[in-house]
């Protein structure tokens, strides 16, 4: 039996974490009534208990976001911190960003929640509408929706309503609307273009697997940061790309896909995308005729895999073999593709001790290469059993091992395992 003690005028913050950890934990053990009716009455009182601990987790996210401190543990950003130590995923790691830092300018929607009068979801909603809005349109906007919330508009016509807000203003101060989505099917690509005010356009559209990856083959290796000065996001440096590839006319796309050679001989057997994603097998085929194939052997009578320490640069064959076998960066959750990854000396080439072989290298994003460089006592580096590199981040100096992140199993997780087999062929 767990007992609290504890004055909550007077107890600190970490001092009511641990006391509402212990009253959770006992929560989740006691047996619910069996009356639907009272379980929903008890539902929607704790659902607002969630809001109000929702509402002083946005201000600790915002605290960290401002101070930075995830990069001390190998995070590059807030959402890195999210998605690794507190497990959300991309979604919702977003929009407790969005929230933790709109917060400041939503006095009403910050008054509403803390009181436990205003859900996450209207909250988060509220924020994503006005972020893109200055401070004077922003107090009009947060009105108007939290208006419409009590009048008992759902979450999501909501949402929809500060989007024709933001158009609204966007109109207003001169800048065209962006064009709406358009509902089509799955298996046909499509792109739309519409002229801006300005001259320019904005494009809007879907691409199936197929051309994805094709996609992904002609833009990945021209949208990677130009250095350490890039302030470019991935957006920019992608627009950025598909400017070079037209302006130089077409060329042979390079298109990486795994697969079997039962399947390129006519077997059913699906492919995969780098990332994971499957190709049928039809598509499989006809990708190989259009990009041709070429196996990705270890060894040197296909590509020059072993170059020792006369040539720092891994070679082009280098590069798709990491490219294959390592579909994110190798830091233990860092969700960067490894196509827009760095090819990086394990052990450091500099030093004599990494030669630039295939056995020697791996794949880690540009923020991450630099932090294991600067950081090296906080890397660790293991192999997975099939032998790829997995790094993991370690705590800073002086703190405790056990505040490292949290998994879903409650302990670290073990390498994952490939999807792909033995033995790939990409085309």
């Amino acid at each position: 039996m767990c007992s609290i003690v504890a004055d909550l005028e007077t107890a600190s913050t970490a001092e009511l974490v641990e006391a509402a950890a212990a009253i959770a934990t006992q929560l989740a053990h006691r047996p619910l009534p069996d009356s639907g009716a009272a379980c929903m009455e008890l539902a929607e009182g704790l659902a607002r208990v969630f809001d109000q601990g929702e509402f002083a987790l946005a201000a600790m996210i915002a605290v960290v976001d401002r101070t930075g401190e995830m990069k001390n543990w190998g995070l590059p950003s807030t959402q890195a911190w999210l998605r690794c130590r507190l497990g959300m995923r991309e979604g919702r790691a977003k929009e407790r960003v969005t929230l933790a830092r709109q917060l400041p300018r939503l006095e009403r929607v910050s008054k509403d929640m803390a009181a436990g009068d205003l859900s996450l979801g209207y909250a988060a909603t509220v924020a994503d509408a006005v972020q893109r809005l200055n401070d004077e349109d922003c107090a009009k906007a947060e009105e108007i929706l939290l208006d419409a919330a009590n009048d008992g508009l759902a979450a999501g016509k909501v949402a929809k309503l500060g989007r024709k807000i933001h158009d609204l203003v966007s109109e207003q101060s001169g800048t065209e609307k962006a064009p709406e989505d358009v509902q089509r099917g799955y298996e046909r690509s499509w792109l739309t273009f519409n002229r801006s005010l300005d001259g320019g356009s904005y494009v809007n559209g879907w691409l199936n697997p197929e051309d994805t990856a094709i996609l992904d083959g002609t833009l990945g290796h021209l949208a990677k940061p130009a250095g350490t000065d890039d302030r470019r996001d991935l957006g920019e440096r992608t627009a950025a790309a598909l400017t070079t590839v037209l302006s130089r006319g077409h060329k042979p796309t390079r298109v990486t896909v795994i697969a079997n050679l039962e399947t390129l001989m006519g077997d059913d057997a699906p492919g995969w995308l780098r990332d994971g994603t499957q190709i049928p097998a039809e598509q499989v085929r006809r990708l190989a005729v259009t990009a041709g194939v070429s196996p990705l052997l270890l060894g040197r009578d296909n590509v020059p895999l072993y170059l020792g320490h006369t040539v720092r640069i891994a070679s082009r064959g280098q590069r798709r073999v990491l490219e294959t076998q390592y579909a994110t960066c190798a830091v233990r959750g860092c969700e960067v593709p490894g196509f827009l990854c760095e090819v990086d000396h394990v052990d450091g080439w500099a030093l004599g001790e990494s030669p630039t072989n295939i056995d020697k290298l791996a794949l880690c994003c540009g923020w991450h290469n630099r932090w294991k460089h600067t950081h090296p006592a906080q890397m660790q580096i293991s192999k997975d059993q099939h032998g790829l590199y997995v790094y993991r981040t370690l705590p800073p100096d002086g703190v405790a091992r056990s505040r490292r992140g949290r998994w879903p199993t409650g302990r670290s997780p073990d390498p994952g395992d490939d999807p792909w087999g033995d033995h790939h062929l990409a085309a």
